[in-house]
C-alpha cells in the first residue's frame, strides 16, 4: 500500500483526527487484542470504579481470537471479528482513552458518536485473508484473562498491518458511502 497512512501506536488526536473513512493505513508497533468476554471484563471494572489490567489510553485494540499457534510462529490465524458483538462496550473504552478498533462489520450509532466526541476511529481488516493477516504480527503475548483462551487480552507487536479507516472522527462511515456510491452508478 504505497499510498498507506504509517501510524504507530499508542495514538494521540492529532493522529486520528484527519483519517478519513476510505484511507489506507498501515499499523506499526504495538497493539491489543480482545473480543466480547474480555471487553464484559473491562467494563465490569471501569463500572465497579476498579483499575483495568491495561492501559487503554492511546491504544489500539483488534477484534480477534487467533488459533493455537504453530511451532515457530509469533500466532495463529488471527482474522477479524465481527465487531458489532463489542459495541456494549466500546463507548465506555473510546471514553477512558481508547483512540482505534480493528475488526469487520459495522458500528453501532452510539459506537460512531463516542469516536466522534473522544476522537477514535474504527479500522476495518479484511475479513477470510486470517494467514496473511497473521504474517504481519512480530510477536503475541497474554498481558490479561490468561483464563479465557483466544478470547485472552494479548499484547501484539505489528509491523505495516494493514487496515482501512470505516469510521473517522468526523462520524463519516465507509459501508454508508459505499452503498450511496453503488446506487448512483
Amino acid at each position: 500500500m504505497s499510498d498507506a497512512i504509517v501510524l504507530t501506536p499508542p495514538l494521540t488526536d492529532d493522529d486520528v483526527k484527519d483519517l478519513r473513512a476510505g484511507d489506507r493505513v498501515l499499523i506499526s508497533g504495538t497493539i491489543l487484542t480482545g473480543r466480547d468476554a474480555a471487553h464484559k471484563r473491562l467494563v465490569d471494572l471501569v463500572n465497579r470504579g476498579e483499575e483495568l489490567p491495561v492501559d487503554v489510553k492511546g491504544q489500539i485494540i483488534y477484534f480477534v481470537g487467533p488459533t493455537p499457534t504453530r511451532p515457530g510462529e509469533a500466532i495463529g490465524s488471527a482474522g477479524p471479528t465481527t465487531s458489532y458483538r463489542m459495541d456494549a462496550y466500546s463507548p465506555i473504552l473510546i471514553e477512558k482513552g481508547l483512540k482505534g478498533m480493528i475488526g469487520k462489520g459495522s458500528r453501532s450509532r452510539e459506537v460512531i458518536d463516542a469516536m466522534v466526541k473522544h476522537k477514535a476511529v474504527y479500522f476495518a481488516a479484511v475479513g477470510g485473508a486470517a494467514a496473511l493477516i497473521s504474517r504481519r504480527i512480530e510477536s503475541s503475548e497474554v498481558i490479561a484473562y490468561e483464563e479465557l483462551g483466544p478470547e485472552a487480552i494479548r499484547r501484539l507487536v505489528v509491523r505495516d498491518f494493514p487496515v482501512i479507516v470505516v469510521n473517522d472522527t468526523e462520524g463519516n462511515d465507509l459501508y454508508e458511502q459505499g452503498v450511496k456510491e453503488y446506487a448512483i452508478k
